[in-house]
């Protein structure tokens, strides 16, 4: 059977944008942004997304279209004889399972919230703490966490079922165009808020001194390295697998550069979103991951028709979570049709029962199994999960791929680059051969090593 197609570049960039748009860009990174100092944080961050996010994409782009396959079997296609460098790519399925079973929990969240919104039911009634303990009532109890988890992979798992092009190509284009003007029209709205002038500011006004005023220039500098690199959803071949589906008329290094220039312009926006609302109705938006579902929300309760700015808010991170999901469930259907000869179909009903079961400790774990905690006290399973793929997997299988395609003991530079750069387009220039090689694993490493130490310290 033929190799399935995408029907157009645009469906390319959207979906590998839609991959890359996650909760990383619009939970993660204002957050981050608000603890480590605005505008001066974004600098480095944009700096960094550049040297180290660019090279790692076009590899993982180059691996997937010149193996046409999932990531397994397109490193077994391009290893040399003998060698086992398709190991990695078992590793990085694992970690697409493992993203799954908790961040299909947190778009239920998300579903709940917008209906919350919606329906009126989070209103203006509802004070600071009554607003702090509507989430925790939500995660309290199972029952209801558990069908909003099927909702979310129902979801998923119908759009992969309807085929590459008219069901992942097609809904998530159009996902992504309404989550464009929806980001755009809020963004507009938080700006015109009164009193949003000093979350502007802050966001827009470098002040190298807020980077090293409480937590230290070191650590703003890995932090702005981190979140540069984790946005992208790099390591696992989710890039690969659509990167196999795409044609040799545009060479990557191009491609890739929109992507991330789409993918960087969700994470801007969010904090046009999000700083602006801050500032407006004085909350902190440094205040860690709370700040989707208790921060925003009080700050929605407080907005003048904040039931329906609520609710666009809730139905925009819905799109940005579901495209990731879509994206990762496609690898995760390619693999089992590529590897084992089954039918899409089947392949999507069987992880859709298969991931549904494993997405339960993740629910389980802010209730019934809350006496474990993987990371310390005060940690939850889905923490855990959220550690091996973010600290873990995503910088090992980069570190892997990056090693890979420049070095001669695996498909090496002149391979990756012959692959990378045919097409029209921008090309991966020769001068780079020595930092891909030798500086961009160094900090991959560091990254990694430094991401573990991190949290268990």
């Amino acid at each position: 059977m033929p190799r399935e197609r995408l029907s157009s570049r645009l469906g390319f960039i959207l979906l590998s944008a839609g991959c890359a748009i996650g909760l990383g860009n619009v939970w993660r990174f204002p957050y981050i942004t608000g603890r480590y100092g605005g505008a001066a944080f974004v600098l480095m961050y944009l700096l960094f997304l550049v040297f180290m996010g660019v090279p790692v994409m076009i590899m993982e782009f180059s691996i997937g279209r010149a193996g046409r396959m999932n990531i397994v079997g397109a490193l077994k296609r391009l290893e040399p004889a003998g060698s086992k460098w398709h190991s990695v790519g078992y590793a990085a399925i694992a970690g697409n399972y493992i993203l799954l079973m908790y961040y299909s929990v947190i778009t239920g969240w998300l579903l709940y919230y917008f209906f919350s919104f919606l329906s009126g039911r989070l209103n203006s009634s509802f004070t600071t703490e009554a607003v702090g303990t509507y989430f925790s009532t939500l995660t309290a109890g199972p029952g209801l966490q558990i069908a909003l988890t099927a909702l979310a992979l129902l979801l998923t798992a119908g759009t992969v079922i309807i085929g590459l092009k008219n069901g992942v190509e097609k809904i998530t284009k159009v996902m992504m165009v309404i989550l464009f003007i929806l980001m755009f029209v809020l963004a507009i709205h938080s700006c015109l808020l009164p009193g949003a002038q000093e979350g502007i500011k802050f966001y827009m006004k470098p002040d190298f001194n807020n980077l090293v005023h409480e937590y230290g220039l070191g650590e703003s500098v890995f932090a702005a390295m981190g979140q540069a690199f984790f946005t992208l959803s790099l390591g696992i071949g989710a890039m690969a697998i659509f990167g196999s589906y795409f044609d040799n008329k545009r060479s990557l290094g191009g491609e890739s550069i929109r992507i991330i220039c789409l993918d960087t312009t969700v994470a801007l926006l969010s904090g046009f979103i999000i700083f602006p609302a801050c500032s407006a109705f004085g909350v902190e938006a440094g205040s860690g991951p709370s700040l989707l579902f208790i921060s925003l929300p009080n700050v929605f309760t407080q907005m003048s028709m904040g039931g329906i700015w609520g609710a666009v808010f809730f139905l925009a991170m819905i799109f940005a979570a579901l495209s990731t999901l879509i994206a990762v469930f496609e690898n995760i259907c390619a693999y089992w049709m590529d590897m084992k000869g089954w039918t899409r179909k089947k392949a999507a009903i069987v992880n859709f029962v298969l991931i549904f079961i494993l997405a339960l400790p993740a629910v389980l774990g802010y209730n019934v199994l809350s006496s474990i905690q993987p990371l310390g006290s005060g940690s939850t399973i889905l923490d855990g999960e959220d550690f091996l793929v973010s600290n873990i997997i995503l910088p090992l299988g980069s570190l892997a791929y990056v090693i890979f395609c420049t070095h001669r003991y695996g498909w090496g530079w002149d391979k990756f680059t012959a692959e990378a750069n045919q097409g029209d387009g921008l090309k991966v220039p020769q001068a780079l051969r020595i930092y891909c090689a030798w500086i961009l694993p160094l900090i991959i490493a560091f990254i990694c090593v430094n991401g573990i130490i991190g949290v268990f310290a």
